[in-house]
């Protein structure tokens, strides 16, 4: 029954034939249960662990490497090899590709807990009133038009209108489900507002909120998928993941990087089939066979096979660095998303503010002689704890006379002593006696206590009520005791009011009474003839650190938009209090209720979604909407939350942030966690986001020059028709050791000082632009050319090498078939292919030292600003050494060890690749790179397309 709210206790009765005194019958109770089902959260079917798996495959990048592998391995086996060499390269390629899938399994499998963690939060037993008897029964027996009885502790086992209040009052705690900082006091009445969200259905008790005050009983008119709780799990299902920038570029690298490496191979195959009946291949088919493993080996030179791991390795380093800011990241990839984030929804409620209510202002009157002087205090401090001060209006700080040493006695005892300091002293000087509860009808309550051989009655409430039960009025100045008249109430009237309206504060009035010696209980008689001590005007203070952050966020481009569930004014007047709407002239057309952005015609919503600072009465489905009404106009969103009703917006946004004090539920359907529930960490992430993708673009960079200079050095050996210049189990150790050690390590680059004054990236934008790309296509050129040339030079000019006629080296292939000065074997000799080798590890290492910055010189920013960078690339050397120097590794792989003349040709050949990025890097600097950078535009290494699918 969906519409139970707006009608009668009667007329929900009547709708399911229930009588309230008797409850339902079991033959009403079978039917009921066939008409509207059980009352549980049904289980979504679940992808098996099979099909994960094979999901983790299902990218073309992926698909080439285990051809790769594949075709290795069955060319090996018809050139007759066996053992490790015949099982090594492709056994590598599978062991990386296992990892990787492994990974992306155990992620969508976490992905799904928090469907599983929302039953937690239905109710396991229910009172239930069935042929005239209670009896406690299991929640999932209950079925609409039954009739429950809660209690004080109770959780709601279904979604249930209210029939019967059997205490003065029910108060329950809905947060979980609209958000609201307080309990929420349920009535019998129609609700009459139209559009009505949660937060106006009073005569509703939901499914998974718990009573925190007072007994009633209701019917239930919703139960399993058909309650709010279901509801949120229904959003939830129909959410799916936003595939991150990062990866969703990455993704399109792969498309072109595949169909680049397939074109690549195919050319060299074809440029190559005039040697296919070349004598020393034994056939045309074992020709063909041969310079299609040169193809094989050119794919996996062109596929950076170590860049998963490597974003995969930065990116977890960005979450140590980000735990330390108190932020958890639970979404690896949503560690880059920060960097885009163009909108963040904040909630307003413990994170802008500290979901501490504080007394921020005291009214008083001080004396009233030559007419009523009233006194106001303004109160300082934003949490629980004992700090801050009282000022006067002129500014004088004020405080209880005779206890002017206080301030510096409580400074001199430890932060846990201070805490409960105050209260301990007051209650040791006031011993309580009895309490009258809070009930709606009086809007009070009364604390009866003994002091000093004198019982006193203090009373707190709404303003309204305590000063229309008070004769007389405490004077502040001199302590006596004076009557209420008429103008006396008028001008507190006027005070409450401004307090109330103007500046949104919640009062609360207090008074006293003395009362008879020895009197052990109170009555609400006894709520008479008080003594009005004065108000209180209270808030949930914004946090101290908001204002900057906030004033960060504008500075780098970001829009804020607070969300919650409070009221428009209340709401405003924080937002005031923050900076939220400190660049605005005025809040009109910046501030909506959910209702009035809802009634907007489509146009002037999307108007209203570009200005909007502030949304408010808002339930889960406004949240949801809301992210994606923005997505719609290509914004990235951040979206914060804690309860369980924010589950389905956090899955939906570009980066879901749940508070650490927060729901399972929520935690688990988010990208990222705040420790500390502020909105200052959520700035601070931004921060660390935006330099950990400019990281990452750099390594990623390093990367692909480094393949580029791979696949040149495959091609142009192949067209020169000379030997292998690199075997392929060589270039996977390049691959996966000697280029991921550094790309990892230019992780650690220095965070910018501006990264928070540049607007945010667009998702489209290109992780390798056109001039970019020309720039690497230089240095990958000159890195593949230097490898070859490494190769060349150990056969026509190194002293302990052949010193063939270049010629020779080129009609290598038809040696046995000819009479020669030298013997054919030298072609197999591991002296050139372990020169090649070193060649493009030792410019790869140079290289690395390129990518400290993308423009600056490395006069600038020298090596040693990145010591994890120093250290990789020694490591990597130590590793390369040892290969070439241990016996059974220099066999593997298939190298030799070498001379100090040969070390120092590959240093001659190596180091020109800093003064050529230089040369680059000044272009890039200067107008005439920027002129360039539009000549090559189109041309894009990644290619730009529609990114996001609607």
């Amino acid at each position: 029954m969906e519409d139970a709210y707006v009608r009668s206790v009667s007329e929900v009765l009547d709708f399911f034939g229930v009588d309230s005194t008797k409850g339902l019958s079991d033959s009403q109770v079978l039917q009921h249960a066939r008409l509207y089902g059980k009352n549980v959260l049904p289980e979504e079917e679940r992808a098996s662990f099979w099909k994960l798996v094979f999901k983790q495959f299902d990218d073309l990048l992926v698909k080439i490497l285990i051809a790769a592998a594949l075709v290795s391995f069955v060319l090996a086996l018809i050139n007759g090899e066996t053992g490790l060499a015949a099982f090594l390269e492709p056994s590598v390629i599978l062991l990386i590709l296992a990892a990787n899938a492994a990974v992306g399994v155990i992620t969508e499998t976490n992905a799904e807990k928090a469907l599983e963690e929302l039953r937690a939060y239905q109710a396991d037993i229910a009172t239930v009133l069935r042929n005239g008897c209670f009896s406690i029964l299991p929640a999932t027996e209950l079925v609409p038009g039954d009739i429950v009885e809660v209690s004080v502790g109770s959780k709601i086992p279904a979604d249930m209108r209210m029939i019967e209040m059997l205490t003065d009052q029910l108060r329950v705690d809905q947060a979980i489900l609209t958000g609201e900082s307080c309990s929420v006091e349920k009535d019998l009445e129609s609700t009459k507002a139209t559009n009505a969200v949660y937060q106006d259905k009073t005569n509703i008790l939901f499914s998974g909120t718990v009573v925190v005050a007072g007994r009633a009983r209701a019917v239930v008119v919703g139960v399993g998928a058909s309650t709010a709780m279901g509801s949120i799990r229904d959003s939830m299902l129909r959410t799916d993941d936003e595939v991150t920038p990062l990866k969703k570029k990455l993704d399109e690298f792969g498309t072109f990087l595949a169909k680049v490496i397939a074109g690549i191979c195919i050319l060299v195959w074809i440029v190559n089939i005039g040697h296919f009946r070349d004598p020393s291949h034994g056939g045309f088919l074992r020709g063909a066979i041969h310079y299609f493993k040169i193809a094989v080996a050119l794919a996996v030179a062109a596929i950076p096979e170590g860049l998963p791991a490597v974003v995969t390795t930065c990116l977890a380093l960005g979450t140590k660095r980000m735990a330390r800011l108190n932020a958890i990241v639970r979404s690896l990839p949503s560690v880059e998303t920060l960097g885009c984030t163009t909108v963040i929804c904040s909630d307003k409620t413990g994170t802008l503010t500290t979901n501490m209510m504080s007394v921020a202002k005291i009214c008083v009157v001080n004396s009233v002689q030559n007419g009523p002087a009233i006194a106001e205090f303004g109160v300082t401090g934003t949490t629980y704890a004992p700090e801050g001060f009282i000022f006067d209006s002129t500014g004088i700080q004020v405080g209880l006379p005779g206890f002017d040493s206080m301030p510096s006695a409580l400074n001199m005892l430890s932060k846990h002593e201070r805490a409960s300091y105050c209260n301990h002293y007051w209650e040791n000087q006031f011993k309580k006696v009895s309490v009258l509860e809070f009930s709606r009808d009086r809007k009070m309550m009364s604390v009866l206590c003994s002091h000093k051989q004198t019982d006193i009655m203090f009373s707190k409430g709404a303003p309204e009520s305590i000063i229309a039960r008070c004769r007389n009025i405490l004077c502040n100045s001199d302590g006596s005791t004076v009557p209420l008249t008429a103008t006396l109430r008028a001008e507190l009237e006027s005070r409450f009011n401004s307090f109330a309206g103007k500046e949104t504060l919640r009062c609360l009035a207090l008074a006293l009474k003395i009362m008879p010696m020895g009197q052990q209980t109170l009555s609400i008689d006894d709520e008479k003839d008080l003594t009005f001590i004065g108000l209180v005007g209270m808030l949930d203070p914004p946090r101290e650190e908001v204002r900057n952050a906030i004033l960060s966020c504008m500075t780098a481009g970001i829009r804020v938009i607070v969300v919650t569930g409070d009221n428009k004014s209340t709401a405003e007047s924080v937002c005031r209090k923050i900076g939220a709407f400190d660049h605005l002239v005025d809040y009109v057309g910046h501030s909506y209720t959910a209702a009035e952005f809802e009634e907007l015609p489509a146009m002037q919503q999307t108007v209203a979604l570009q200005r909007m600072a502030l949304f408010t009465r808002v339930e889960p489905s406004h949240k949801r909407m809301l992210v994606e009404a923005l997505q719609n106009q290509n914004e990235v969103v951040a979206m914060t939350g804690d309860g369980v009703n924010d589950a389905p917006a956090l899955k939906k946004a570009d980066i879901g942030i749940a508070m650490g004090s927060g729901t399972a539920v929520a935690k688990s359907a988010s990208d990222m966690v705040l420790a500390d529930d502020n909105f200052a960490t959520i700035v601070a992430a931004v921060a660390e986001g935006r330099a950990i993708y400019n990281n990452t673009k750099q390594f990623i960079r390093y990367m692909i020059s480094s393949n580029i200079g791979e696949v040149v050095c495959i091609f142009v050996a192949a067209v020169l028709g000379i030997p292998d210049t690199l075997a392929p189990v060589q270039l996977l150790w390049v691959n996966l050791v000697t280029d991921g050690l550094p790309a990892t390590a230019i992780g650690f680059n220095r965070q910018d000082s501006d990264v928070m004054k540049a607007k945010p990236r667009k998702v489209g934008e290109a992780v390798v632009t056109g001039w970019l790309f020309f720039r690497y296509l230089v240095i990958g050129a000159y890195v593949g050319l230097a490898t070859v040339a490494g190769f060349i030079w150990w056969f026509v000019y190194s002293e302990t090498g052949p010193r063939l006629p270049y010629a020779e080296l080129m009609n290598f292939d038809t040696c046995s078939t000819r009479e020669t000065t030298y013997p054919c074997s030298i072609f197999e000799d591991r002296h050139p292919s372990t020169v090649s080798m070193t060649v493009l590890v030792v410019v790869e290492m140079f290289n690395a030292l390129n990518n400290l910055s993308e423009n600056q010189s490395l006069l600038v920013i020298p090596p040693w600003s990145n010591l994890w960078l120093v250290a990789s690339i020694i490591l990597t050397m130590l590793l390369h050494i040892l290969i070439l120097y241990v016996p059974p590794l220099s066999i593997l792989f298939s190298v030799t060890p070498l001379s100090w003349d040969e070390w120092t040709v590959i240093l001659y050949l190596s180091f020109p690749v800093i003064i050529i990025d230089e040369v680059l890097k000044f272009f890039s600097r200067n107008s005439n790179g920027i002129r360039f950078n539009f000549r090559f535009r189109r041309f894009d290494g990644l290619p730009k397309k529609e990114l996001r699918d609607k």
